[in-house]
């Protein structure tokens, strides 16, 4: 719960961001009479949003188990990459946010009809709503736990709400940049357990060697998959199963935080060792250069309710 609260609210923060910075030009241009086309296109993207999810909840129960977890597999590979590229996205192009989508908003007003704002609010959200559904879903299938989730996703997203409308209104004070990047480092975390859970749904779709195909070696004693280095590299990696229970509330924490799971195969420990070290020197060193780049940055904390207040705020 405490996981898709905060993915709900890191998400449901940045998109209502943008949304905050699309009203606060408008209402800067006296376009007032845009803003209903402006919340069309919104309305729409929380639409899609809602319907992807519901189309993977419903439609993998007419499926076979390994038809379900090849997609869900494959399904979390594409959340965890959707994830890494938002992540250095916001690196880079976090502070020309604001003129980016001005200036989307003015060619829409200049030279587009009715569909171009609603097509500038609708891209503008849709990104955030897919890449949310995506990787709560994924999340929510590996937790098994899917009404603790998905309320901890509301109530981070309904927080994100509360939050962005404060900040619009100048009601409170938040230094986002710190929050981006504190959130941002935590996906990372998040990102790399979901790809190890993806690895095992592949592996239990015969898609990729493992424990449950003719690739797994045998341990002569036991005659079951060996475990340890014995079984490198398609077997169990480790099994301490009889120590934390997988459906114990330890379990769980675990893997909503680190991505740790009580039995994990060598393929799920390499891949989540090798996204865990690349992704984070890469962020790490991302970090470090926009902080070499801007040493005085001025502070993002809100301090007037315009346009120019959510471009700081932004910037990550």
């Amino acid at each position: 719960m405490l996981a898709t609260f905060l993915i709900g609210l890191r998400e449901g923060l940045e998109a209502a961001l943008v949304v905050g910075i699309l009203v606060a030009y408008l209402r800067r241009l006296g376009r007032h009479d845009a803003l209903p086309r402006l919340w069309a296109g919104v309305a729409l993207a929380v639409a899609l949003a809602l319907g992807i999810g519901a189309v993977l909840t419903f439609g993998a129960y007419s499926l076979t188990f390994e038809a379900q977890e090849l997609i869900g597999g494959l399904l979390s590979l594409l959340a965890v990459g959707m994830v890494t590229w938002m992540i250095f996205w916001m690196q880079k192009a976090g502070r020309t946010m604001k003129a980016t989508l001005e200036g989307g908003l003015d060619r829409a007003l200049t030279s587009g009809g009715v569909w171009a704002l609603v097509a500038i609010g609708f891209v503008s959200v849709a990104r955030e709503g897919i890449e949310t559904t995506l990787l709560l879903w994924s999340m929510v299938q590996s937790f098994g736990d899917a009404p603790s989730a998905l309320l901890g996703a509301l109530l981070g997203l309904a927080t994100a709400v509360v939050v962005g409308w404060l900040l619009a209104r100048s009601a409170v004070r938040l230094d986002l940049r710190r929050f981006f990047t504190w959130t941002s480092g935590f996906l990372v975390i998040v990102a790399a357990g979901v790809l190890a859970y993806a690895i095992m749904d592949l592996q239990e779709a015969g898609a990729l060697p493992g424990p449950f195909t003719a690739a797994a070696p045998i341990d002569a004693v036991t005659g079951t998959v060996a475990l340890g280095w014995a079984a490198f590299p398609f077997g169990w990696a480790f099994d301490v199963t009889n120590v934390i229970a997988p459906d114990s509330a330890w379990a769980t924490i675990l893997q909503a935080t680190v991505g740790f799971m009580p039995r994990m195969t060598w393929l799920q420990v390499a891949a989540w060792t090798l996204y865990l070290v690349v992704i984070s020197f890469l962020f790490v060193r991302g970090l470090r250069a926009r902080t070499s780049a801007a040493p005085g940055a001025p502070t993002t904390a809100v301090r007037e309710p315009s346009a120019s207040t959510f471009t700081q705020q932004g910037a990550v």
